[in-house]
């Protein structure tokens, strides 16, 4: 490749390949490209015999760079010096141009071939399109990834065809069956006062009773563990190249050993106080991205069970006396094969003794019987009135939760399935009624999306989160469908960005949540804000001196979605401009709308009948 030369031609190239460049007469070049291309493909099989004579370079004039599997999309930067490829083998390669010997960075993170590359040389990034529709912005001094887009949650459907950055709009467009338009917010220098869990997205947070331990895990493969009663931290391990992106975990029925699953379709059990990996969960032949797992335990035998982008339910024995490193699951449930979800699975939950329940991207909610491995019902929300003519309507179903309560009313009996709907809404479903749909209430006032929701052990109490990181607390003894919509007991906000976990601790009345916001949280059962994992001062659940209350995050306080509703306040800053990336222009919409309820901003927590009487 002559680096001195302004145009690049980009040949489709496969196998083992080399780049190479040729200086071309300047006439009649569309007809000199098609016997280039000609001579690609049938170089190695037939003599071509072309209409005019290349000019070869001198060996001291170009440079040749070697990829195993071939080169699907390149690009080069004069600033920074750098030339990087990707292709078949999802890898991005950034090399020296000058020095064609071992590439000077790989970046891993993709789970099939990248398409697109591009450099943003005024922010000194990479942005990168892989053919499954995931985009990835990267950091060229640190080479790590700093942004995931998601092609489910930024609507980008079909093949794509084109890719293009403005960075006077900081908005990357991505063209496939419609436009995508994804607003890049990346995260300013921190704060002297901004405290972090992680220095890159939490995708999931748990807590082990039997440690009395946090473990947090993130996009980057790092998985911390946190002392649950200081909140200082205890153990780091991860974070290497060869692990994929975690995107889900859970824990066995003891809280001893801790299950991950991963962006490439793997699931790893672990013992979480050494970070020794005791074995690997995966299927035959291709894996594809796991959403959510769960430990269940049927009669007196246990099992993993995971969801995902392949569409149906894997389900591993759990043999801890089995020596073997990598473990294959059991056979498909012969009902999930021929009737199970048509879209990828998001969640997936259990209800004992032998019911579980996978809700997945379509909004389709099927119930099954573990036992037999039968579908006992399956049913999809109906949308509402004002929800018909939403254009580009989310109605996936990203968390679904049973609620057992014998006070429950309006149920023919005491298990209730709750799953998040449209426009941030919430579906209370009779699963022992075939799947009839009892009621639905928003429970988020700003209609964003419930991404999370988690139930005190009684089942009273139900907790939801909304995409843009408020929590919502609803006493389902109240609920009547045929009365008003219920109203919060309590409600605030505990991150800036999408809650990726939820959990209640029972015993301790405290309300452990992340987000992608970087942070790892713990508060009171009634919103007070006790802490970020990894601050400077260590706190004591039983001592609310040593909590943070009454203050709450730095950057929650600062943050425009969390200022009350005031003309003053309205007039310098807009709500809706404050959305992340994975936010969409729909969403804006309700935002704009729901503020006019002039929400407080919660020293802790605020209720329904404060903002009422505000």
């Amino acid at each position: 490749m002559n680096l001195d030369d302004s145009s690049i031609t980009d040949l489709p190239i496969n196998a083992s390949m080399s780049i190479y460049s040729r200086v071309l007469p300047l006439t009649d070049a569309e007809q000199q490209l098609n016997e280039i291309r000609e001579a690609c493909y049938e170089g190695k099989s037939k003599k071509v015999q072309l209409s005019w004579t290349p000019q070869h370079r001198a060996s001291c004039d170009q440079r040749v760079f070697t990829i195993h599997k071939g080169v699907k999309t390149f690009d080069l930067c004069q600033k920074h010096s750098l030339l990087v490829t990707g292709g078949m083998d999802r890898l991005i390669r950034m090399w020296n141009p000058h020095f064609s010997g071992k590439p000077t960075g790989v970046l891993k993170g993709h789970s099939a071939p990248i398409i697109y590359l591009g450099i943003f040389s005024a922010d000194s990034q990479i942005f990168s399109v892989s053919i499954d529709r995931t985009v990835k912005i990267w950091d060229i001094q640190d080479q790590c990834c700093l942004f995931t887009a998601e092609p489910k949650a930024n609507r980008i459907h079909g093949d794509i065809s084109a890719c293009s950055y403005s960075s006077a709009m900081r908005s990357l467009y991505i063209a496939a069956d419609c436009m995508a338009v994804l607003s890049l917010k990346i995260r300013p220098q921190l704060h002297s006062r901004l405290t972090v869990s992680h220095n890159e997205p939490v995708m999931c947070c748990g807590y082990s009773e039997e440690f009395r331990q946090v473990v947090s895990c993130t996009e980057g493969s790092v998985v911390k563990v946190w002392d649950f009663d200081t909140g200082r931290q205890i153990f780091e391990f991860g974070g290497t190249h060869d692990l994929s992106v975690i995107t889900c975990m859970t824990f066995d029925p003891k809280g001893r050993r801790l299950i991950t699953g991963g962006r490439d379709g793997c699931l790893k059990i672990w013992n979480f106080n050494n970070g020794q990996c005791l074995k690997t969960l995966q299927k035959d032949g291709e894996s594809r991205e796991v959403f959510d797992c769960i430990f269940l335990k049927v009669h007196r035998n246990f099992y993993v069970m995971s969801v995902g982008r392949d569409r149906k339910i894997d389900i591993y024995s759990d043999i801890p006396e089995d020596h073997h490193h990598v473990q294959r699951p059991q056979p498909s449930w012969q009902d999930d094969l021929t009737n199970g979800h048509k879209e990828d699975i998001l969640c997936v939950a259990q209800c004992p003794p032998s019911l579980v329940a996978t809700g997945s991207y379509d909004g389709e909610i099927i119930v099954w019987n573990v036992v037999s491995g039968c579908i006992q019902c399956r049913f999809v929300s109906p949308l509402l009135v004002e929800q018909q003519n939403v254009e580009g309507l989310d109605t996936s179903v990203p968390s679904i939760i049973f609620l057992k309560n014998s006070k429950l009313q309006q149920f023919s009996s005491t298990t209730a399935l709750v799953s998040s709907a449209a426009l941030g809404c919430v579906d209370l479903w009779s699963v022992l009624s075939g799947g009839l749909l009892v009621g639905s209430f928003r429970a988020s006032r700003f209609q964003q999306k419930i991404e999370k929701l988690a139930k005190t052990e009684k089942g009273a109490l139900l907790y939801a989160a909304d995409r843009i990181g408020y929590i919502y607390v609803y006493d389902m003894e109240k609920f009547a469908p045929t009365e008003k919509p219920p109203r919060a007991e309590i409600f605030w906000r505990a991150h800036t960005s999408r809650i990726t976990g939820l959990e209640i601790v029972d015993n301790d009345q405290v309300v452990l949540t992340s987000s992608t916001d970087y942070t790892v949280r713990l508060w009171s059962a009634h919103g007070e804000f006790i802490g970020t994992f990894g601050q400077s001062e260590s706190w004591s659940i039983h001592i609310s001196s040593s909590w943070k209350h009454p203050a709450v995050p730095y950057e929650v306080l600062i943050d425009p979605l969390s200022m009350p509703d005031h003309e003053i306040l309205n007039f310098k800053t807009c709500p809706s401009d404050a959305i992340s990336p994975d936010k969409t222009d729909a969403h804006r919409g309700g935002l704009k709308s729901e503020t006019s309820s002039k929400l407080r901003l919660p020293p802790a927590s605020t209720s329904d009948t404060d903002s009422e009487e505000d």
